[in-house]
């Protein structure tokens, strides 16, 4: 549906790297968001819980981009993913962003309170209303996962979790795998941990590159893995999305992923969230 001159995660409609807009408000949001459709991004990430569509819809119209190049994410809030109340919150995202629908449209966190079976019905209805061309999660765990897509009367695209080399989701890549699922990773260089880390720093070294450019290609030389790194640091835009004159090996995509280590989860969930595998 969307052109785009970067890959693709896997064989899915959604652009290898995006621009994620959480902690961006106002003028800086609309800013980053204008220059990174400028500078080549097509994936433009935000969420109804970050309080700034209206100033991400800001961006995308300032930029000249046109509507249809640009694939557009946003997130339902937790509260508000009951029958009824997704779609109202939807068209209320929808006239915030000044879209007819966004492409990809995620349930930003399972809500205990709502069953899951009701939470995709009433996901895949705003699918068929035509206020989204596309359906995800996000913060599933493994058995939510599967639970979701049982029982999901439209498709699912994505499962959008954190993941960076330093938090081990091997279990929940390898099931959205089989499951047939993509998998798009928020805080993809650890909140900026990467820089200065001894291994990554050696390998993007040996590249040209920065340790934040190999951690994003580690991620999206996965199969099925896209990413999208934030930045309020509109000279940050063109180095994060060069990322794919570059590959790297076996041997250091295996010593990146043994950076893995106990606790390393940057983003503080509501104390609701399931456990996590």
């Amino acid at each position: 549906m969307h052109k785009s001159r970067h890959a693709f995660a896997g064989n899915g409609p959604i652009p290898a790297i995006g621009c994620g807009t959480w902690e961006l408000r106002g003028d800086t949001c609309a800013k980053i968001v204008a220059e990174a459709l400028r500078v080549g991004y097509r994936h433009i990430d935000t969420a109804q819980g970050y309080g700034n569509e209206e100033a991400v819809g800001d961006g995308i119209r300032a930029s000249g981009v046109p509507r249809s190049e640009v694939f557009i994410t946003t997130k339902v809030r937790p509260q508000l993913v009951a029958e009824g109340e997704l779609q109202r919150s939807t068209e209320e995202s929808l006239r915030k962003l000044q879209v007819d629908a966004v492409d990809l449209l995620l349930i930003h966190w399972p809500n205990p309170a709502v069953p899951v079976r009701e939470m995709m019905s009433a996901l895949s209805d705003a699918k068929r209303r035509s206020l989204t061309c596309h359906i995800g999660v996000s913060n599933f765990t493994i058995a939510k996962l599967d639970e979701a897509v049982a029982v999901s009367p439209e498709p699912i695209v994505t499962n959008q979790i954190e993941l960076h080399p330093y938090l081990d989701q091997t279990r929940l890549l390898a099931e959205a795998r089989r499951l047939g699922l993509t998998i798009t990773a928020y805080c993809p260089i650890a909140l900026g941990k990467v820089v200065g880390d001894l291994v990554i720093e050696a390998i993007a070294s040996a590249h040209g590159k920065s340790a934040v450019q190999v951690a994003l290609r580690w991620l999206i030389q996965q199969p099925g893995v896209a990413a999208i790194p934030r930045t309020s640091n509109p000279g940050r835009l063109a180095e994060n999305l060069s990322v794919f004159d570059f590959q790297l090996t076996d041997d250091e995509m295996d010593r990146i992923s043994r950076l893995k280590r106990p606790d390393s989860r940057l983003i503080n969930e509501p104390d609701w969230v399931p456990r996590w595998d």
